[in-house]
């Protein structure tokens, strides 16, 4: 049975879910956009059992995650992500734990273990190296513009009004489009919907989306970190496999990949799969995760 807790950080109070003995190796488990801790229902009680202390965080702007100031920035930029990982680490005193994540969550996992490899023992990323660069200027081929309609719809005010007032009818639709074969039921839906119901959850989206296309200015305060991550694109040095469902949001490219990891590196194509990767392969999720704590 988990347990629901907060930790204040520099920036935000950050609710999170508790499971298996507090002094078993720690893992960190990330969700994406638009998901929840609902996505680990399955993987924490695996790695509990195992003896592993499992925390799964819900990321800004989701759930019980609030700010801590009303006027800091709603950021939902990459910086912002990986520093709210960084500092949950350092807050708790976790000792070195694997980081996992897909999304949202994998981009944050990835920036924490480029930046600060003393804080990792290992990573498990969905999607591969999840760390973006400059807003790209150029348009992409047409199949990779058509599969990202949902961003371009958010720079819009049409596509704000719509999370405003619709927010479930549009997350529901991204995962039936991102997860074809994944038969999930509303309850399963709802479950992790409750999630949208932040009052922060419009403002963190549109930014996130505003801002990795260059359309949002970033948080001044994380700015040098920003700066480093889209100029750098930093390689990944702790031991980490990546998971790539056949049916996700764009293909990965794990050749393209190769060289972004310096250390042990394995990469896994989950058949039949879609982007919840969690949700959708809770086996082969904790597999991957317990392989990075006993290699």
């Amino acid at each position: 049975m988990s347990a629901i807790r907060s930790i204040a950080t520099c920036r935000l109070s950050i609710a999170y879910e508790d499971h298996g003995p507090a002094g078993g190796l720690p893992v960190v488990l990330l969700h994406g956009f638009p998901y929840s801790p609902r996505s680990y229902d399955a993987v924490a009680p695996i790695l509990a059992a195992r003896g592993l202390h499992v925390i799964v965080p819900y990321l800004r702007g989701f759930g019980l995650t609030r700010f801590l100031d009303e006027s800091m920035v709603r950021s939902g930029e990459q910086a912002a992500l990986g520093t709210d990982l960084i500092e949950m680490i350092m807050t708790l005193g976790l000792d070195c734990p694997v980081v996992a994540g897909y999304d949202w969550g994998g981009r944050a996992a990835c920036i924490t273990a480029a930046v600060r490899p003393d804080l990792v023992r290992g990573l498990v990323t969905g999607g591969g190296y999840n760390l973006f660069g400059p807003p790209a200027n150029q348009p992409l081929a047409p199949e990779v513009e058509h599969v990202l309609w949902y961003q371009y719809y958010l720079h819009t005010e049409r596509g704000r009004a719509m999370l405003e007032q619709n927010r479930r009818g549009f997350c529901r639709l991204l995962w039936r489009l991102w997860s074809p074969n994944w038969q999930f039921d509303e309850d399963v839906f709802e479950q992790s919907a409750k999630a949208f119901d932040s009052t922060d959850f419009v403002d963190v989206v549109l930014h996130s989306y505003r801002h990795r296309a260059g359309l949002a200015a970033g948080d001044p305060t994380l700015s040098e970190l920003a700066e480093r991550l889209e100029r750098e694109q930093p390689a990944i040095s702790v031991p980490t496999i990546s998971l790539q469902g056949e049916n996700g949001l764009l293909p990965i490219s794990a050749e393209r990949d190769r060289g972004r990891f310096l250390s042990r590196w394995e990469s896994r194509t989950l058949p039949g799969v879609g982007h919840n990767l969690p949700q959708e392969a809770p086996a082969a999720f904790a597999a991957a995760v317990l392989d990075l704590t006993t290699g």
